[in-house]
């Protein structure tokens, strides 16, 4: 099943072409160089112009924020990397820094140093700190260098991407690379690395409009993705989100899922060709530059999602990692201030098997299962150990924690008693829903059909509903739909007659209020 990731556009700016874009780590600014020179900041919260810089008549082929220093740094096609304070608009240096276009600027994470690509073949590392001398070149491309990214996991260590049609990786302080990547049958426009800490993994892309996914441990390609009509123009490993993102020449985004590599959603905002992509860390924002103009997207939410289980236990999961927190670790005598961050111990339990969407504790809390991707994964709350896992498009927990129902397709809930298939509910609709509690609640577009634990029909209700909840006693249901909630009463002992008596469609559930 496809991720359940709401795509949201923030910003939308038509323009010149826009040759590249990044994002400012805490500021809601999108930088954007253009080939006719200029360099913008906008806001991509309220769409406002925040600054404008006339670079030069060249174009500007790539900018980057220096956030620590409050500057921006500028590479085009006159050979010159500048740096301007993005506050008080002042130019802080401009030198000469290649003998051809300057390609790719990339900032050092935590070094005072930038590198810089070049039509020359040539990368190079300068130093601030030093007067922007620089300490070091990088020889071995035999053409242009398109790209250089940093390792997230190793930053003395650098890979490039170049059309000779290689990708080679190098070391800060090594004259020649570590090792080549050969594979693309085309020239390398694009690079960068995956950001999470269990694969060691690169992406690439070229003209011969592949993508490929690189073991930098191996040097194996280990996965191609094909499905742009044109040049790959720019990738990203999502450092937030289970996503590669590809751009290209063919005026498309493409979302595939990083584990599974399959297709989730290809986009195009009718701005041409593609040529920049940019993401930050701690965001779920999508940056992109066209031939048109450039937008900004938000991909799926960025808060966290989280149980609380009846005695106070915490769970929650941000992306893959999973933590746990117990609010009544401060004991009774804690004064609580209002907005006041709660001072609790935070304890990692692990890592979700899939990349959670939504997250539940059972009634008991001993268990909690995560939900995402069309699966879902029972772990026990305590040791975060594997209970049980499967496929379906929704979850819910009965009011026995050994009870939970799953809607595997939209004509098929399955029944779970004691983790072991018990029913198999076929409903003649296409259901949307699915909703726990004293009964399973079935939901169509228009109305909602009640189940009991045994897979027997309670009651059809036709609200539009979009939550069910029960009270505590279980006599008493609310059903909330888009206008209006309805209560209900529960009586247990006149459905169980019902059924005595050879009823299947509708007894126990009445008294709308």
């Amino acid at each position: 099943m496809p991720l359940q990731l709401d795509i949201k556009k923030q910003l939308l700016q038509r323009t010149d072409r826009v040759k590249g874009v990044d994002l400012h780590p805490t500021e809601p600014w999108l930088l954007a160089n253009l080939y006719n020179g200029n360099v913008y900041i906008w806001n991509h919260q309220d769409s406002s112009l925040v600054k404008s810089f006339e670079i030069t008549e060249l174009p500007v082929r790539t900018a980057k924020f220096v956030a620590r220093k409050q500057w921006i740094v500028t590479g085009a096609d006159d050979m010159y990397v500048r740096v301007f304070n993005y506050n008080t608009m002042d130019k802080v240096k401009a030198f000469e820094a290649h003998t051809d276009y300057v390609r790719c600027i990339v900032v050092h994470p935590n070094l005072p140093y930038i590198f810089t690509s070049s039509d020359d073949t040539l990368i190079k590392l300068w130093d601030w700190e030093k007067g922007w001398i620089c300490t070091q070149v990088f020889e071995g491309h035999s053409h242009y260098v398109m790209q250089v990214a940093v390792n997230p996991k190793d930053t003395n260590t650098f890979a490039s991407a170049s059309l000779d049609r290689t990708i080679k990786v190098w070391s800060i302080g090594q004259p020649t690379p570590n090792f080549t990547l050969e594979g693309h049958e085309k020239g390398v426009n694009c690079v960068d690395y995956f950001h999470g800490g269990d694969r060691p993994y690169l992406v690439s892309g070229g003209d011969d409009r592949q993508v490929k996914i690189w073991d930098y441990q191996t040097k194996a390609c280990v996965q191609t993705l094909e499905g742009h009509s044109h040049n790959v123009t720019a990738v990203a490993f999502h450092p937030e989100l289970p996503l590669i993102i590809t751009g290209s020449e063919d005026g498309t985004i493409r979302l595939w899922h990083s584990t599974t590599y399959r297709l989730e959603t290809t986009l195009d905002y009718r701005l041409e060709r593609v040529w920049s992509l940019g993401c930050v860390k701690g965001s779920n924002l999508l940056a992109i530059g066209c031939d048109e103009g450039t937008s900004v997207i938000k991909i799926g939410r960025e808060e966290p999602i989280a149980s609380m289980d009846n005695g106070g236990k915490i769970i929650w999961a941000r992306h893959n990692e999973v933590q746990t927190v117990n609010v009544k670790s401060l004991g009774s005598d804690y004064t609580l201030v209002d907005g006041e961050r709660l001072p609790l111990p935070v304890k990692d339990l692990g890592s979700s098997d899939l990349y959670p969407q939504s997250l539940s504790h059972s009634p008991n809390g001993r268990f909690v299962v995560v939900c995402g991707d069309g699966e879902y994964v029972v772990y026990t709350a305590l040791a975060w150990r594997n209970k049980a896992f499967g496929q379906g498009l929704d979850f819910v927990w009965g009011t026995d924690s050994n009870d939970f129902a799953l809607r595997e397709t939209n004509t098929r809930v399955k029944i779970f008693r004691n983790f072991v298939e018990r029913q198999v509910i076929k409903v003649d609709y296409s259901s949307d829903g699915l909703f726990g509690g004293v009964l399973v609640a079935v939901k169509h577009p228009d109305y909602v059909i009640f189940y009991d634990w045994e897979g027997r029909i309670a009651r059809r209700v036709d609200v539009a509903a979009k939550a069910v909840k029960w009270n505590e006693s279980g006599d008493q249901v609310v059903i909330v739909s888009d206008a209006a909630f309805y209560v209900l009463r529960f009586n247990r002992e006149a459905l169980e007659e019902y059924y005595a008596q050879g009823g299947g469609g509708g007894g126990g559930l009445g008294g709308r209020v």
